[in-house]
């Protein structure tokens, strides 16, 4: 029998037991987002009668309380068969709570997902009334497992972390409710367990059964998630949770890469485009294809449908694609680019549709008859390298000390970064935090403008500095974070034909020098004196350069390794080891190129601090010249080399991610 795919979509918006500054606006959307992409756009066929939504807003649909929820558990479990798929997205509060059976978890909470009927904490019944307790859903996707089906749940919500709404400009909220408002007296827990900072916890259990098993989490437990009005720069933009719709665009552009791979791609927009703080993690068997599908290359082109001289393609703006996009008209989906009849300019982007009409282009015009079926091809991708960074409201010291030098900070700054106004949506913000260890200083801030771990928040100091001193400060800190971001940009454009190289990241610690693998998802965690190792082997026809390159959780660029392997050629060589100066999110960037003939191999290693050459050519490639566009300049290296040799290297159409996550040592 063919399999059938089941979805069940919880949002969870407003909660009457709280105060209306606790409610959600963006879970109702998150929830009509995904059913549209399963029931449209989905690789595998959503049936519409088997996408069941649960959502407070969303007409036609029951309230999501933990009785309709656990209803809709009971009617899914009773209808899956073997090979069956389930797809689950949580969108909505969450908290945490002294746990039930403190021996189940590692910090001794409990993680709960909280329907819109919920009451407060009860210290006799020792829990959070109406609450969805992680063990509980552990049970729930049991049920669905132990009948054979494939499970994939998506959590976006949080629970035990903080951030401080530092700036109004935008309807930025955060799905995480403090167990204090909930009546949770988390200071009388008195926990005190320690455990292995390297070790991470999932914010729900993975249950067990024959079915296979994916969890997507928003955050990780000590993390907040926002929700924000998307898509950015749209008119109409809705409430979004940040992830949700980070997800949804990922899987439009890449509907047939593997639930591992979807995550790198995740991890990735989260730092080029500033979205939020937090780090998703992902758990389960990653090496399968989503939905259970088949494995494919991206999506980059959409059959159309003409009439009256306009274009109409299932494609918007989840796929990456803008108003003014030119698309290349194909007589058929296999022919190459060279064979483009014509180019289409796209006049209208929805989030799964987009309309155009014809237009000149390399001395190329649509001809009038076009053979049935044409497709509409994305050629390449558009980078832009501008870092947009809305200024501080005025009346403030620090803000009106700045905005005072804004002659001099514009001049510094150069072209590549654009200041707008503080109600303008932006890749940075800058505030002023009066509450904050420094109240002096300028503090830069992500897109939503929340601030959350301030210990690894860049600022610049007002009171000790002129206006000339602050501009220069403030311009080197912002284009040292541009050109780290811009790297990552790069990294998600090139490599659409990569070079057939297998990459391993290999660690050890000093209690265990044994080399394990390092994941590329879920997020791996390291702590200080924890090294890095990498094994490469080329299993092509023809030579290949191979660089790898480090962005600190300072925006620091530092480059490990650079070097040439032969067809056959394996490298296993020692990287660095973690320092503890500077902590966070980092990102380790292995770049591969074929070896062109008769070229040296090329060094990348003016990308960082000790061999800045901004000016130089490095080998005249489209990549070469985009690391120039993109710009470098000074850096302080966030860890520690493990040797000194730094070998010539080249760039490379080939990137390979991996986001790390350094922590101090308990």
């Amino acid at each position: 029998m063919a399999r059938e795919n089941y979805a069940l979509l919880i949002g969870a918006n407003q909660y009457p037991s709280l105060e209306q500054q606790w409610w959600l606006k963006g879970p109702a959307n998150d929830v009509q987002l995904v059913a549209t992409y399963l029931t449209t756009a989905a690789p595998v066929a959503f049936a519409a009668q088997n996408v069941t939504v649960l959502s407070d807003g969303v007409a036609g649909a029951k309230a999501p309380t933990l009785a309709a929820i656990r209803g809709a558990f009971a009617e899914l479990a009773a209808k899956v068969r073997p090979g069956d798929f389930v797809y689950l997205h949580f969108s909505g509060h969450g908290t945490q709570a002294p746990a039930v059976d403190p021996a189940t978890e590692l910090d001794g909470l409990d993680e709960l997902f909280l329907p819109v009927d919920i009451g407060p904490w009860s210290d006799q019944v020792g829990s959070v009334e109406n609450a969805l307790v992680d063990d509980e859903i552990g049970a729930l996707i049991d049920g669905l497992r132990v009948k054979g089906a494939d499970v994939w749940a998506v959590f976006d919500s949080c629970h035990s972390g903080t951030a401080t709404r530092a700036v109004e400009a935008e309807d930025v909220r955060v799905r995480q409710l403090s167990p204090e408002v909930l009546g949770i007296d988390m200071g009388a827990v008195g926990l005190s367990r320690s455990v292995d900072p390297r070790a991470t916890e999932a914010p729900f259990d993975a249950g067990s059964g024959d079915g296979s098993f994916v969890a997507f989490f928003a955050a990780q437990t000590n993390e907040v998630t926002p929700e924000k009005n998307l898509p950015r720069g749209k008119p109409g933009r809705k409430p979004q949770g940040v992830f949700t719709w980070t997800l949804m665009e990922v899987l439009a552009e890449y509907p047939n890469a593997t639930y591992g791979q979807i995550g790198q791609e995740v991890l990735r927009r989260y730092a080029v485009k500033n979205l939020a703080k937090s780090t998703p993690l992902f758990e389960g068997d990653l090496d399968r294809v989503v939905f259970g599908g088949k494995g494919g290359a991206r999506v980059s082109q959409w059959q159309a449908e003409v009439a009256d001289g306009q274009f109409t393609i299932p494609a918007g703006a989840l796929h990456g694609l803008t108003t003014g996009t030119v698309l290349a008209v194909m007589g058929s989906a296999a022919d190459p680019d060279a064979a483009a009849l014509g180019f289409v300019e796209l006049t209208s982007v929805e989030s799964f549709t987009s309309l155009g009409r014809a237009v000149e282009k390399d001395g190329k015009v649509l001809p009038a008859d076009l053979p049935k079926g044409v497709t509409l091809r994305k050629l390449n991708e558009t980078l832009d390298f501008t870092l947009t960074v809305a200024l501080p409201a005025a009346g403030t010291a620090p803000a009106d000390a700045l905005l005072a030098a804004m002659g001099a900070l514009q001049e510094a700054s150069g072209s590549r970064l654009a200041f707008v106004a503080p109600d303008q949506e932006a890749d940075l913000r800058l505030a002023v935090l009066p509450d904050s260890p420094r109240p002096d200083a300028i503090w830069v801030l992500p897109s939503t403008g929340l601030a959350e771990d301030l210990a690894g928040t860049p600022s610049v100091s007002t009171d000790d500095k002129d206006g000339a001193a602050l501009a220069a400060v403030l311009a080197d800190t912002l284009i040292t974070m541009a050109r780290a971001q811009n790297l990552l940009k790069l990294a998600g454009a090139v490599g659409s034909v990569t070079p057939d190289v297998e990459v391993e990241l290999l660690t050890r610690t000093p209690e265990d020098r044994t080399l394990r693998p390092l994941p590329f998802a879920p997020v791996p965690v390291l702590v200080p004196d924890d090294e890095v190792h990498v094994l490469a082997r080329n299993n092509g026809a023809g030579p290949v350069d191979v660089n790898v390159l480090y962005i600190g959780a300072d925006w620091s660029i530092s480059h490990w390794f650079s070097g040439r392997l032969q067809p056959g050629d394996a490298l296993k060589k020692g990287l660095f080891k973690i320092s503890a100066d500077v902590l966070g999110q980092e990102r380790m960037l292995v770049v591969v190129t074929p070896a062109r003939p008769q070229i040296p191999v090329e060094d990348l290693s003016y990308l960082a601090q000790d061999a800045l050459d901004v000016s130089r050519t490095v080998g005249g490639s489209a990549f070469d010249a985009a690391l120039a566009e993109a710009g470098f300049g000074q850096t302080t290296r966030g860890a520690i080399a493990l040797t000194d040799d730094v070998a010539e290297s080249g760039s490379g159409p080939a990137i390979l991610s991996l986001e790390l996550r350094t922590v101090a040592r308990e």
